[in-house]
């Protein structure tokens, strides 16, 4: 991945909700990528951030996540943070890694939990079958030591229930790879529109990727604590509106 060029894109739209000399918080929209990769090596936000931003291209760690701490699926939306230095880089990162920061999604799921709020903790390992996916480990895998996954939790709430599907608010504790759709396809109840995780599930109408959204990010900077939240997108809250009827 590193020998991919990283390429200023001026095209792309970024929907700023907050910066300053330190960070710049982004309201992610549906549909791009946080960062190149081999098959998408063009056209993917940090693209754009360096073009916005060109003192973030020799942040972080990775040439072609320049200023990244954390991302988002390309078909999820919602608050990120970007950091423009070093040295704010590696304070968010330590926030991460000591989970003092709080995240929260939206996620309209198949069908009806058991269990109206509760929390899921497992290890994620990478399938066996197909290197895009993530899975629960099984726990005679782990118990006979053949596996090794990543420790992930995940506590949601049901805030509505509709015919054929339920709005959770979800909170990863933990920052895995697709975290929140693994586990909810672990209960059996996939989020709605995913292609990976909810293979064979009917989508609601009108919905054409994932319906998940991180709505609320905080974290500590500079001595005080921020904190962001973002709406709905139109095309989510149009699917939600067909679903009250």
């Amino acid at each position: 991945m590193n020998e991919l060029k990283l390429e200023p894109d001026f095209n792309i739209p970024l929907n700023v909700v907050y910066e300053d000399e330190n960070v710049v918080v982004l309201n992610k929209q549906a549909g791009i990528s946080v960062h190149p990769s081999a098959n998408e090596p063009q056209g993917t936000l940090v693209n754009a951030l360096i073009a916005k931003y060109p003192e973030i291209k020799n942040v972080g760690e990775d040439p072609i996540r320049p200023g990244i701490v954390h991302r988002l699926d390309k078909d999820t939306s919602g608050i990120m943070v970007v950091a423009r230095n070093q040295k704010t880089f590696e304070f968010l990162k330590r926030e991460w890694q000591e989970k003092l920061v709080v995240k929260k999604y939206l996620a309209l799921v198949w069908g009806h939990l058991k269990k109206e709020e509760g929390e899921i903790i497992s290890e994620i390992i990478r399938s066996p079958k197909d290197f895009r996916k993530r899975i629960v480990a099984r726990p005679e895998k782990q118990k006979s030591g053949k596996i090794k996954g990543k420790l992930a939790i995940t506590e949601y709430k049901v805030v509505e229930k509709f015919k054929d599907y339920s709005l959770v608010e979800v909170y990863p504790k933990t920052g895995r790879m697709h975290q929140i759709r693994v586990h909810m396809a672990s209960l059996g109840h996939p989020v709605a529109g995913d292609k990976v995780y909810g293979k064979g599930k009917k989508s609601p109408e009108g919905l054409v990727r994932q319906f998940l959204h991180a709505f609320y990010l905080r974290f500590f900077l500079a001595g005080r604590s921020l904190a962001f939240e973002a709406d709905l997108p139109e095309d989510l809250k149009r699917v939600l509106t067909k679903l009250e009827k």
